[in-house]
Parts: structure tokens; C-alpha cells; sequence
């Protein structure tokens, strides 16, 4: 059975995605839903959807939509979801699920409650070689894990209506791009039990950078930096008691790991596409519907929630 997906926006990210599922053999494009109608029918037409629609109340309506794939500035996700819950579509949502802790746990009571199902698109969490890891961790073949070090950042435009500077669009390098490395240190350290933040506020209100150390019960740490304003290395290492990990080009999105022995002696134990992460989500959600779940048990609610618990103290701390 072909999964007829629902796209809500228009942006890149609706764009990236949108091609992957057009791609897919057993997925497609039903519908774009935009409030821009002009830009709603472009991408339509681009990903062979039937339709576009004006609106999302309308997009959430159309009886040819199993699903509904949420590509709005993260200010704009709970609304939609909202709409397309209450309509009983199973969704994927841009990461973050929400700006706010209580927002993410207002969905995610609404989700449960309806028992409709609801996944943060978290594509790295579906990449094979942060799988590969994670397996790599957990088999002890690194040890304890002592420290984990990840960072992601890039001069964004200088421009403070444009959504990264905008506080009422959910701006800020916390929650757009500190999600990554806290998910990161979180999927393989654990929850932390102490959290500490230190970082600049932009013009507008929005954090312009930040860096976090995050301790864990076990003793390990994790330091994680953040920035809006600077250009910095994407690679994560993962130092444990009997070897160390290292993810590049990018973490969030790797094509390669390594693993190095405490004599120095380095191999290469994996090699990934780095979109894999996109399509290991949207075939998630496919296999979870057909299994009649509504929840994924790589990408649980509770590690939705678990993470912006994080960010959401990291922000007050810095505010």
C-alpha cells in the first residue's frame, strides 16, 4: 500500500523531504498545504502532488492524505499538528516538536490521549552509522563512555526578521540547532542530572550562541557548543574507557565513523549516505502505521520530551 503524504509548508526543508517521499516507491506526494497559494502549487506541481491547498485546515480535510509531514517555522508546528491530530492523521514534525517544554507536552498529551500517532522528525536518529554507534556503545566495545564532544554552527543571515533571529518564530541557536547535540549526547549518555549554559542573547532576544556541559549520574560529561554567529568543526567524538568514536563530516548527518584504540590505531568502521537519516524516518512511520503504533520506539515521545526538557533549562539559564 502506497502511504499518500501531506506536506504542510513550503520551505527547503518541505522541499528536501517532499523529494525523498516523491522518490520513494512506496510513498507519495498527495497534497502541499501553504498560506501562500502560489508557492503551495509550485511545489506541488514539483513533487507530482494532485493538489495544493490554501490552507491547513484544508490540507488536514482532503480524504487523499494518510499522513501529514509538518514544515512550518517551529513556532508554527503546534497549530498544525494540533489540526491534523484532531483530524486523526498520523504525523511527522520538523524538529523541534515545539519552542516550549509545555507546549511539547500539551502535543504529546493530545497525541496519547486521541492515540494518533506523532514522531519528531529526528532524522539523524535514523541515519545507520549513529545506529552503528549507539550498538558500538551499548556492546561496551568503548568502554564507559566518559565524554562526548559535539558542536554545529554557521553564520546565519544578518537579518532580524529572518526566522533564526525571530523570537515570535521560534529563533534561536538552542532550539534550532542545539536539539542535534543534546539529542546526540542524550541518545548515548542518558538523561542528564546537572545542566549548565553559558552563551550570548542577539538584539532580539534570541540566543546567538551557547555552549552546554551536561553531567550524567554515571560521571560522564558532555560539552556541546552552539552558535548563530561563528563556523564550527560538525565532527563528534565519543571518548570511553577503552576506545574513542569520532562521526564527520557533519554528526547530525554523517558519512563516516571512526573508531581509534588507545595504541592510536584507527579504523574506519562505517560509511553511510548522509541523507539516509530522511528516508529511515519516513520509512518509519510507514512501518510503525502498518504495525498499528502510535508512537516510534527509536523516536519515542519520551525523548521528545526528554530533550527539551534540556533546552528548555539551558534557555533559562542563558535568558
Amino acid at each position: 500500500m502506497t502511504l499518500a503524504w501531506g506536506i504542510a509548508a513550503t520551505g527547503r526543508i518541505a522541499q528536501t523531504v517532499g523529494s525523498f517521499i516523491a522518490a520513494h516507491p512506496d510513498m507519495r506526494v498527495a497534497a502541499v498545504g501553504s498560506r501562500h497559494p502560489g508557492r503551495g502549487a509550485a511545489l506541488a506541481a514539483e513533487l507530482g502532488a494532485s493538489r495544493s491547498h490554501a490552507s491547513y485546515d484544508a490540507l488536514v480535510a482532503d480524504p487523499d492524505v494518510d499522513a501529514v509531514y509538518v514544515a512550518t517555522p517551529h513556532a508554527m508546528h503546534a497549530e498544525v499538528v494540533e489540526l491534523a491530530l484532531a483530524a486523526g492523521l498520523p504525523v511527522l514534525c520538523e524538529k523541534p516538536l515545539t519552542h516550549s517544554l509545555a507546549e511539547t507536552e500539551r502535543l504529546v498529551g493530545l497525541a496519547q490521549g486521541a492515540r494518533v500517532f506523532l514522531m519528531e522528525a529526528m532524522w539523524t536518529r535514523f541515519n545507520p552509522l549513529v545506529q552503528q554507534l549507539g550498538d558500538l556503545v551499548h556492546r561496551g566495545e568503548l568502554g564507559e563512555v566518559r565524554s562526548v564532544h559535539a558542536a554545529f554552527g554557521f553564520v546565519a543571515p544578518d537579518d532580524p526578521a529572518h526566522r533564526l533571529w525571530d523570537p515570535a518564530l521560534g529563533g534561536g541557536a538552542l532550539l534550532d540547532l542545539g536539539i542535534y547535540p543534546v539529542d546526540f549526547a542524550r541518545l548515548l549518555l542518558g538523561a542528564p542530572d546537572r545542566i549548565q549554559a553559558t552563551g550570548r542573547i542577539a538584539s532580539t532576544g534570541v540566543d546567538a550562541d551557547a555552549g552546554l556541559l551536561l553531567t550524567f549520574p554515571g560521571g560522564g560529561r558532555a560539552l556541546l557548543d552552539v552558535s548563530l554567529t561563528a563556523v564550527l568543526p560538525s565532527i563528534a567524538t565519543v571518548s570511553g574507557t577503552r576506545a574513542y568514536a569520532e562521526l564527520g563530516p557533519a554528526f547530525h548527518a554523517p558519512t563516516w565513523l571512526r573508531l581509534t584504540g588507545p595504541d592510536g590505531s584507527t579504523r574506519e568502521v562505517g560509511v553511510a549516505d548522509r541523507f539516509a537519516g530522511y528516508v529511515g524516518e519516513l520509512e518509519e512511520v510507514a512501518r510503525c502505521l502498518a504495525a498499528g503504533r502510535t508512537e516510534s520506539d527509536v523516536m519515542p515521545l519520551s525523548e521528545t520530551l526528554a530533550t527539551m526538557i534540556v533546552l528548555d533549562r539551558a534557555r533559562l539559564l542563558l535568558s
